[in-house]
């Protein structure tokens, strides 16, 4: 995933600088530009051009609730205020965190990996062909898009050896690299049916013509021993031709 594209809005000095200093601190972060007020600042996050906004409440002529109010697409936006009793307003306007100044860098890094995460997640259903939801969409894609460093990387499906679930996270293995990705396995499960893969475990999707050889409860892959689910060793031997 590329830098994420960023402002901070605020009227207090110290706290543009501060955010500022936190901004350059995050390698996944890039600063596009600083303002001192909500209406300096509406132009470029009407235009579309920051992914992500440090949005302070109270400032003068234009507030930050004001200013999400009138906004029809919102990027991601991190409240940060003096004043904790705007934070239920604000997660009524679907924000992405809430910050209480003064902030501290380990909370401000916290809130920009929950807008990471989120932001990446959205992107790996773009490519995947699937609703942020998780919801299966019709897609014809032999490729999909994973997160290598700062990079997105294309992993074509005919290299894909198996699919390894882990919690929130899949775990995409080719011959020779893995990676891996904030994403459910049912979502992985409905991009990959009918390109020939089938599911062998609660936590594997595997690539049927790379399958070596199946014995007892094991898939033998690459030279790579998988479990076999009992629930689908009966799908999985149909699959393969394999009459016990």
């Amino acid at each position: 995933m590329e830098r994420i594209k960023c402002i901070v809005v605020d009227d207090e000095p110290i706290a543009r600088q501060y955010l500022s200093d936190y901004v350059a601190k995050m390698p996944q972060l890039e600063l596009l530009a600083v303002f001192s007020s909500a209406k300096d600042a509406w132009e470029i996050i009407g235009s579309g051009a920051a992914e992500l906004v440090f949005l302070d409440i109270q400032m003068p002529g234009l507030t930050g609730i004001e200013l999400i109010r009138t906004l029809q697409k919102k990027p991601a936006i991190i409240l940060t205020t003096a004043y904790s009793e705007y934070a239920l307003e604000g997660y009524e306007l679907d924000v992405a965190d809430y910050l209480l100044k003064p902030i501290s860098f380990d909370r401000f890094a916290k809130a920009v990996n929950k807008v990471a995460e989120r932001l990446e997640k959205q992107i790996g259903s773009i490519s995947t062909g699937l609703s942020p939801t998780g919801e299966n969409e019709t897609t014809t894609r032999d490729f999909i898009f994973v997160k290598s460093g700062y990079k997105s990387v294309k992993v074509n499906v005919s290299d894909i050896l198996y699919v390894e679930g882990m919690k929130e996270y899949v775990v995409i293995h080719t011959k020779d690299k893995k990676f891996t990705k904030l994403d459910r396995m049912k979502n992985m499960e409905n991009f990959l049916k009918g390109k020939g893969f089938i599911r062998v475990h609660k936590s594997y999707i595997v690539s049927v013509k790379n399958i070596d050889s199946v014995f007892g409860n094991t898939i033998e892959i690459n030279q790579k021993q998988l479990p076999l689910g009992r629930s689908f060793r009966d799908e999985v031997n149909n699959a393969l031709g394999i009459s016990e």
